[in-house]
């Protein structure tokens, strides 16, 4: 029998790695930006074009390479971070395994430009597909720049498989968001299709957050920290009313390496006990520093886990930490039976100087000097020629009251109209007077039918009925407002206000009136008559979640996802109690529905269950 394993050829090899290390172009600024932190560089810049998809360029002031680094660095496992295998466990650099560059270059245009400090001249290195296209001197400042174009371009599959630019470019925001707060101390700038999207001056780890996630985000931190003889922690955590729905601003640092940790998650979490609703998660900014030695960072290609060496230990440390923090600042109830908060001091006093109450004498008063006005008040009940008359004696107002006799408007001889109803304006038969519904766990409807019975969830239901109307308006661009007396101020971050501002037509069409739109703020003058002014902000923020979850194309799509949304976040929630009128109207508006039978996200809205299965269960 012949041969038939062989070596596979290096640019096959790295296409391979490729799919390990590049997922998506957020998978390129991951590696590039890291890298740039890692050549010392005080000032990153991000740009990039369609989403990366045509360009991702990355320029730093670092350190740079000399010509034989440049031209290694694009080799397979060639890097200047470890030399040994016991360097493993003592990292403190970010990318180490050597095959990043590699892996770009396999599928990609990369032209590299870099210069070292003390240099006279740098180095234009261009590779396409893991070939060397050419090596040339070139005049460039110091430091690095890499542009990565054309990404997927010979692997056609992997690039048919990517996502529409609006969820690329989240994906590359997010990579984003991790390495800028990770690194407060690095300005870091991004820039997409021209436009500026983030300019973010060196700072502390809070003014970071500030600046990345808008102003108002200062006021919702409470600040954590602990160092012990393990582990050290700083950081922040969101004050519960600022949880949220979905998990979007979690971010877990290890040695300012950004982890996914679903039990360090919990930890927090835990902690969070008591002070938030079910389905609300908290937010944190939490940095961990732990000895190298005790971690494990080689166990994922893309190095966001980590596997710890004691981590009861940590979640233990984890989880006391943060609800100190909390009871620390107040925000979670304390049980202190000595304390009396009658002699607490009111905050706006707490930093005045005490002074002395001024007291006035009216040394002249002598309460015996002559009779109180009082005395020589006296109460008329009879009016005389003169005017007033007084009586001696309360007795006399009830002389005669049982000698005067009975008149015709007596109370006794007054006659009632009988309430009783002698008869219906319309003839009821027997089938409407016995469709009764009544309420099941405050979350089904239950209406009886000649078959036997129908069970109609009323949340699915609901979410049905809006979702029709409201799809209905956007369509058809008549929906009705109702104007606030007060306009409502909401702070979102800068992106957010971008996603809003890219549906705001959508928007209005369903009710929504915008008076304003600025980079932080917006300020809603008239909101769809279907919805509670309460409802607004969670509305718009789980509607901006879901639009980053999916972010469909335009046209209707966007439309039908905005409604679904919308529908979702309007409807009547599971707990809800309804009355005979409610119940009986949710039913009515069900069934005029053009698909009463499922909701907008293909669930069963009701089911029905026949006499003869109930007769089943009695056999």
């Amino acid at each position: 029998m012949a041969d038939i394993i062989q070596l596979l050829p290096d640019h096959v090899a790295n296409q391979i790695a490729a799919g390990e290390v590049v997922q998506r172009p957020a998978s390129v600024v991951k590696e590039l930006l890291e890298n740039a932190i890692d050549a010392q560089a005080t000032s990153i810049t991000l740009l990039i074009k369609d989403a990366g998809k045509t360009l991702v360029q990355v320029t730093d002031n670092g350190i740079g390479m000399s010509v034989t680094d440049a031209r290694l660095s694009f080799e397979r496992h060639a890097t200047s971070k470890i030399k040994a295998a016991e360097d493993l466990f003592n990292l403190h650099t970010k990318g180490f395994r050597g095959e990043a560059l590699a892996s770009i270059a396999a599928i990609a245009h990369v032209a590299l430009k870099t210069k070292t400090e003390f240099a006279e001249i740098g180095t234009l290195l261009t590779v396409e597909g893991s070939k060397v296209i050419s090596q040339d001197p070139a005049v460039v400042p110091k430091g690095t720049t890499i542009s990565v174009k054309n990404l997927f371009y010979n692997i056609p599959a992997r690039r048919n498989f990517l996502k529409s630019n609006p969820v690329e470019t989240r994906h590359i925001i997010d990579e984003f968001h991790r390495v800028a707060l990770a690194h407060p101390s690095v300005t870091f700038e991004m820039i997409h299709n021209g436009s500026d999207v983030f300019k973010l001056p060196a700072s502390n780890s809070r003014q970071r957050i500030v600046n990345i996630f808008g102003s108002k985000t200062n006021e919702k931190l409470v600040p954590v920290n602990e160092e012990t003889e393990i582990l050290k922690i700083e950081g922040f955590v969101l004050k519960p009313e600022y949880g949220k729905k979905s998990r979007g601003e979690q971010f877990f640092f290890v040695n300012d390496r950004f982890i996914k940790s679903p039990y360090l998650h919990h930890a927090v979490s835990s902690a969070f006990e008591g002070l938030m609703k079910n389905g609300v998660h908290p937010g944190y900014f939490l940095f961990l520093e732990v000895d190298t030695h005790a971690i494990d960072i080689n166990i994922h290609p893309t190095k966001t886990e980590i596997k710890f060496d004691d981590e009861h230990a940590i979640y233990a440390m984890l989880r006391a930490t943060v609800k100190h923090s909390l009871g620390q600042f107040n925000i979670a109830p304390i049980l202190d039976f000595e304390r009396d908060k009658g002699f607490d001091t009111p905050y706006e006093y707490s930093k005045k100087a005490p002074t002395t109450p001024s007291i006035e004498v009216d040394s002249s008063f002598n309460p015996f000097k002559e009779k109180p006005k009082q005395a020589n008040i006296n109460f008329p009940f009879k009016r005389s020629s003169s005017g007033v008359e007084r009586t001696t004696s309360w007795e006399s107002l009830y002389v005669g009251l049982k000698d005067e006799p009975e008149t015709d408007f007596a109370i006794g001889n007054i006659e009632f109209e009988s309430e009783e109803v002698t008869g219906n304006l319309f003839e009821t038969t027997e089938t409407e007077t016995a469709q009764l519904t009544f309420q099941l766990q405050n979350k089904y409807i239950v209406s009886p039918l000649k078959s036997g019975m129908m069970i109609i969830h009323q949340n699915l239901a609901h979410q049905r009925i809006l979702y029709e109307e409201l799809l209905k308006n956007i369509t058809v661009k008549e929906a009705v407002s109702q104007q606030l007396l007060f306009p409502l101020q909401l702070h979102f971050s800068k992106p957010d206000v971008e996603i809003i501002e890219k549906i705001r037509e959508q928007l209005e069409h369903t009710g929504f009136i915008f008076s304003q739109l600025k980079e932080e703020t917006i300020e809603i003058s008239g909101i769809p008559v279907l919805i509670m002014e309460s409802h607004v902000v969670n509305l718009l923020h789980q509607l901006v979640h879901d639009i980053k979850e999916e972010v469909p194309d335009n046209g209707f799509s966007q439309n039908d996802m905005l409604a679904k949304s919308m529908a979702a976040s309007m409807a009547i929630k599971t707990g809800v109690s309804l009355n005979k009128e409610e119940r009986e109207h949710l039913i009515n508006q069900l069934f005029a529905c053009k698909e009463p039978t499922v909701s907008p996200t293909n669930k069963p809205v009701f089911t029905t269950l026949e006499v003869s299965e109930l007769d089943k269960k009695f056999m």
